[in-house]
């Protein structure tokens, strides 16, 4: 399993980014994954999470209406476009995959997200 991260960087509040997850050695589509973010002196929180085909998406409170989860299986690519953001959501940002295989499963537990990449940074600030 491989799974590598792209697209952090420095935004300014209410600024956009979107970020890339890049999924090898697995098949992928058969698999949740999850986005979630770790800051300094900050537990792991879970932002968004989406099944392996694709149907049913979820992201928390914290992001609602201003962070969106999506894949590309074709591509074997999981995607998190954030809007609006805010200097709270300053964190490395790390994608995960769920360790059932079950394209419908989806879960918003961090302990079953046994598989995960390096992460990416971003930073929101003026």
């Amino acid at each position: 399993v491989q799974l590598v991260e792209s697209g952090g960087g420095l935004a300014q509040p209410g600024g956009s980014l979107t970020l890339s997850c890049a999924a090898s050695g697995f098949a992928f589509s058969n698999y949740a994954m999850i986005w979630y973010r770790h800051a300094p002196g900050k537990e792991r929180e879970p932002v968004a999470a989406i099944t392996g085909a694709g149907g049913y998406a979820d992201v928390a409170d914290s992001v609602k209406g201003r962070f969106t989860i999506s894949r590309d299986n074709n591509k074997n690519a999981l995607y998190l476009r954030m809007n609006s953001l805010k200097p709270e959501d300053t964190a490395t940002y790390i994608c995960a995959k769920n360790r059932r295989y079950d394209k419908y499963h989806y879960s918003f537990r961090l302990d079953e997200y046994p598989d995960w990449g390096q992460g990416t940074q971003v930073t929101v600030s003026s």
